[in-house]
């Protein structure tokens, strides 16, 4: 697993380096990108710590960046900057998960205090993840069935499994994960980022 850094993202190379300088000033890991593309070259499921984007960049933006993150299971707490402030884009932003939303102009400790909250968010998730990682490769199977609202007898169908079985593992996934419901279960699976599993 890669280590904990702050991903920033900005095509303003002045601003980038302005910004490695605040935070590793501060003791964090910094790693700088020009372009969401160059972030997402480089990003896996493995990726740990936060991203700092801008909102508008040439290209694919800073949403488009959070969407894709997402989808490749690099699902870090994402900190949005812009130069102006956009209710619209702040509101898809926060649908998305975004754990902030500032404008550059935005104090030092102001975003100094969001990269601690969103690191503390991206360690809690990890941590959730580690109660994933003691699920069978089977009960994975049947937990992206069952976060989608199947049923036993469907999930029997689409796996070519016994009903009985899927109950089995559904006990198993409960159990290893601590919860009592499928809507618990759902929670969860949000909670831990793992959100490309669902609908």
């Amino acid at each position: 697993m890669s280590p904990e850094a702050v991903h920033v993202v900005d095509d303003d190379e002045s601003f980038v380096r302005s910004l490695t300088r605040l935070l590793t000033a501060h003791g964090h890991l910094v790693r700088a990108f020009s372009s969401a593309a160059e972030l997402l070259a480089r990003a896996d499921s493995g990726a740990r710590g936060c991203v700092v984007t801008d909102l508008d960049m040439p290209g694919m933006n800073g949403l488009d960046l959070q969407r894709e993150l997402a989808t490749k299971g690099a699902s870090m707490p994402v900190i949005f900057l812009t130069g102006r402030g956009d209710i619209p884009s702040s509101v898809r932003a926060m649908r998305g998960g975004a754990a902030d939303f500032l404008e550059k102009l935005a104090p030092q400790e102001t975003l100094i205090a969001a990269v601690r909250r969103a690191l503390e968010s991206d360690l809690a998730r990890c941590a959730l993840r580690a109660r994933f990682d003691r699920l069978s490769t089977r009960e994975h199977e049947v937990l992206r069935h069952v976060v989608r609202g199947r049923m036993n007898k469907q999930i029997a169908a689409e796996l070519g499994i016994h009903e009985r079985t899927v109950k089995l593992h559904r006990t198993a996934i409960t159990t290893k994960l601590g919860v009592r419901s499928a809507a618990e279960l759902a929670s969860l699976v949000r909670d831990a980022g793992l959100v490309w599993h669902m609908p």
